[in-house]
């Protein structure tokens, strides 16, 4: 195997699908109104909650570390909770209720009106963060999706789905980092001018 042009066609296949997203007028446009929405978010005293399943939780995680500690510049933490790092939580949710509302109860007890939910699913069809968007909509809170692909049943029920080219989990998951790097960016320099 030539190691090598493996990872050419995967540099070439990530450079693809980040030219494709960038001349993307529309998502670029939606992507702008929820960084907005989470500004306001902050600047009304609420909090950021992320949730995803397998890489995309570890992608919760990194992005709720970035806005706790900073990412570009010293300031003060910003509130946001990755709703995957609870072992507890997670397993009584999963035993007693099932795992598709391993999100939805944490919201249902968490979440308030000035709050945001940012979902990662490269698939746009895991169960539980559906469940967690149609809590959203019951509690009356705006949520935020990144996906991929053709955007699954997601699409239909965040109020806004940044929705990223590459039909590859690995090309997406990429782009949800750059997609949480630069929305953590944005709310730094509205919130933290120098």
């Amino acid at each position: 195997m030539n190691y090598a042009k493996t990872l050419t066609q995967n540099l070439i296949d990530s450079i693809h699908a980040k030219e494709r997203f960038k001349d993307d007028a529309a998502m670029m446009e939606i992507f702008s109104s929820a960084v907005g929405h989470v500004i306001d978010c902050y600047q009304s005293g609420g909090r950021l909650y992320i949730a995803g399943n397998g890489g995309s939780a570890a992608d919760a995680q990194h992005l709720a570390a970035e806005f706790a500690a900073k990412l570009a510049r010293d300031r003060d933490p910003l509130p946001a909770e990755a709703l995957t790092t609870d072992s507890s939580t997670l397993t009584a949710i999963s035993n007693d209720f099932g795992y598709e509302y391993v999100f939805s109860r944490q919201l249902a007890g968490k979440i308030r009106h000035h709050d945001v939910f940012l979902g990662i699913t490269t698939s746009g069809k895991s169960d539980n963060i559906l469940r967690a968007l149609e809590q959203c909509r019951l509690s009356g809170v705006k949520s935020i999706v990144f996906t991929g692909r053709d955007g699954g049943s997601v699409k239909a029920i965040a109020d806004y789905c940044i929705l990223v080219p590459g039909e590859r989990t690995s090309v997406i998951q990429e782009l949800h980092i750059i997609l949480s790097h630069t929305l953590c960016e944005c709310v730094e320099a509205a919130l933290f001018p120098r």
